[in-house]
């Protein structure tokens, strides 16, 4: 059996590189987003697509491509991040994210681009590809989260609790008994009907019982998520949690594979993911002709992952034509 390239260590991640464009774009409906370009300018073009839905861009997550062959663009997804109006979720869809990637393709002269993201990131870059496969060069995912129902019932019904059981109590307990049937629609109540101070509270408790789960290396350990930035992640996930990710039905994107099925890509999975079990990426291997799944033999969720790193930083190498030992 030939080795899987993707299988193997890579080095470590690129050196930091600051961006040679930053700026805010008006996409419509009151929104603007804060965009970034780094890399070289007339490199393959790349953009990356965070997780949350919410969680926003990082200066890390320029550093899984070599800046000397790609043109990396990422930005903060309505609502979040550094764009504005802060943690809105009016006119915030999946839809409309689909059409922000296209308006950033378009605005920067790009024809054909990788798409690359992780968790919601690659939910959102799967439905972006399948609904515009000629747009799509190729994709790199990582943590792959399908929006099924099953998958939210693992995470918000009780499945993941049973590994995590002190951080899942501390998760439901904050809800009445009564209502814990349906987590999801007890904080979304708080989240969005409650005074601004509760809000706060209950962001918190929503983003530290996923942060908790991240990554192999944490024991629970969630720290404390700051107040501005849970609230635009709790609001803006449990948004697009409570309406299943604005798609028509449970298993959509498994449902439209065929679309794409002429779109190479790699998926980058933990086998140890808690939020993200490896299920999906198996389900989503099986039936995308194009797609070569890769598992991280001991990682779990974060892109911080050894694990992997690696394999994301070997999977953009292969991309850019660099030789990998």
């Amino acid at each position: 059996m030939d080795r899987n390239p993707y299988q193997q260590p890579a080095n470590s991640l690129y050196p930091p590189i600051d961006p040679f464009d930053q700026r805010m774009v008006e996409v419509g409906d009151g929104h603007r987003l804060y965009v970034e370009q780094c890399g070289n300018p007339d490199g393959q073009p790349v953009v990356v697509l965070h997780g949350g839905p919410g969680g926003g861009c990082s200066p890390m997550m320029r550093r899984f491509f070599d800046p000397e062959r790609w043109r990396i663009v990422l930005f903060d997804q309505r609502g979040c991040g550094r764009s504005r109006p802060h943690a809105s979720v009016r006119d915030n869809t999946t839809w409309h994210l689909v059409d922000d990637i296209e308006q950033l393709r378009t605005l920067f002269g790009i024809d054909r681009w990788t798409v690359f993201g992780g968790s919601w990131g690659a939910t959102l870059a799967l439905i972006y590809a399948i609904t515009h496969p000629d747009r799509a060069e190729r994709l790199i995912l990582r943590g792959v989260f399908l929006m099924e129902q099953r998958e939210l019932d693992w995470f918000y019904g009780g499945g993941a609790g049973q590994f995590w059981p002190d951080q899942w109590g501390r998760f439901r307990d904050l809800i009445p008994e009564e209502e814990q049937g349906d987590l999801i629609a007890a904080y979304h109540r708080r989240l969005f009907d409650a005074p601004s101070p509760d809000q706060t509270r209950f962001a918190r408790a929503w983003a530290a019982w996923e942060n908790a789960l991240a990554s192999m290396s944490s024991q629970g350990r969630t720290g404390e998520p700051g107040g501005e930035y849970a609230r635009a992640f709790a609001r803006l996930e449990n948004h697009y949690f409570t309406n299943r990710g604005f798609l028509e039905h449970d298993g959509w994107i498994r449902a439209n594979l065929d679309r794409i099925a002429h779109v190479p890509g790699v998926i980058v999975q933990g086998r140890y993911d808690m939020i993200c079990p490896p299920l999906s990426a198996h389900l989503l291997a099986e039936g995308w002709e194009g797609g070569t799944l890769s598992m991280a033999p001991l990682a779990g969720h974060a892109l911080s992952e050894p694990g992997i790193a690696d394999q994301l930083i070997r999977a953009t190498d292969l991309a850019a034509g660099r030789a990998v030992g």
